[in-house]
């Protein structure tokens, strides 16, 4: 093992699984706290997100229509989610932007908002359509004053950064007294999709809502609440900063919990559940409504326009 674990410093671990989503990957469960994490790291993070993973993932340099329309009604999904937490903010910053979707709602509805996005294509793209405040690079190198924001929002990013402990405090850091922090992530204990893609290269940590709650806590905030989604994918933790760290301690029964989990998710069991069925059915009827909405668009910020105006 490279290094210890990130979240309890424990050396103590145990072998998960050896494959991912695009191959061989060795991933491995800490035994004393149940964080799930690549070992060794199998990209370098710099290189990795600011020139391939877009089009790795999505096939292309900067967002196509289609992708913003999709992303457009993510972010409606996503702003439903954190609206009452949002309330009497007003200086917001969105780190891991992406194409600009969600910070450009927030700025439809009022809000002093700030974006960091490491790609180059995608974070360029939504200064030009949309004239968003975007900062290209990594959260991690960059600086703002001591309590600059009220609200940090992080939707898919923290799975993808080499020390979530430090990234989560220099937030804390960033954010007024009572500031807010709002994350989203895979849910590692998730069953809806195929056990051949629970585990990927561009996913360094696999949370679930116990190692996410107690990362929150051992770096300076109070949870709020946390959520699943329907299908159980995706996790979201909302906490208020305390800058009262609690002590490193052990989530008893979350190996186990964990690890029984993800090895009884096999492919048999799998093709049993209604999940891949729902997930194709699904597929091909956003295909479709995707492809219909879309047919009369050309300009990026007409498609966010129409989608967020019909949604007011």
């Amino acid at each position: 093992m490279t290094n210890p674990c990130n979240l309890c410093h424990s050396t103590n671990f145990d072998e998960l699984s050896n494959v991912g989503r695009d191959g061989a990957l060795r991933t491995v469960i800490c035994k004393n706290c149940g964080l799930v994490f690549s070992d060794p790291f199998p990209i370098d993070t710099t290189e990795y997100y600011q020139k391939n993973y877009r089009i790795l993932y999505k096939g292309t340099y900067s967002p196509k229509i289609k992708h913003i329309y999709r992303a457009a009604n993510v972010a409606l999904e996503r702003y439903q989610r954190l609206e009452s937490c949002l309330l009497g903010k007003k200086k917001v910053l969105e780190i891991g932007s992406g194409g600009g979707e969600f910070s450009y709602l927030l700025t439809k509805k009022g809000f002093d908002v700030s974006a960091i996005e490491p790609n180059e294509g995608y974070g360029n793209y939504s200064k030009e359509q949309y004239d968003l405040n975007v900062q290209i690079g990594f959260a991690q190198n960059l600086e703002f004053p001591s309590e600059t924001f009220d609200f940090i929002t992080m939707s898919h990013v923290l799975e993808h950064v080499d020390n979530p402990t430090t990234m989560l405090e220099k937030l804390c850091s960033w954010l007024k007294p009572n500031g807010i922090v709002a994350l989203e992530v895979p849910n590692v204990e998730a069953v809806c999709q195929s056990p051949k893609s629970t585990f990927h290269t561009a996913h360094l940590y696999n949370f679930n809502t116990e190692t996410l709650t107690l990362l929150a806590e051992k770096t300076g905030y109070s949870v709020i609440q946390s959520c699943l989604s329907k299908d159980g994918g995706n996790l979201t933790l909302i906490a208020q900063k305390t800058e009262s760290p609690k002590p490193l301690l052990e989530i008893t029964g979350n190996y186990e919990n964990v690890f029984s989990t993800v090895k009884n998710h096999t492919v048999f069991n799998h093709y049993l559940s209604p999940f891949p069925y729902s997930r194709l059915l699904g597929k091909v009827h956003k295909f479709f409504n995707e492809r219909k909405a879309t047919a009369t668009f050309t300009d990026a910020k007409q498609v966010l326009d129409f989608c967020y105006s019909s949604n007011d």
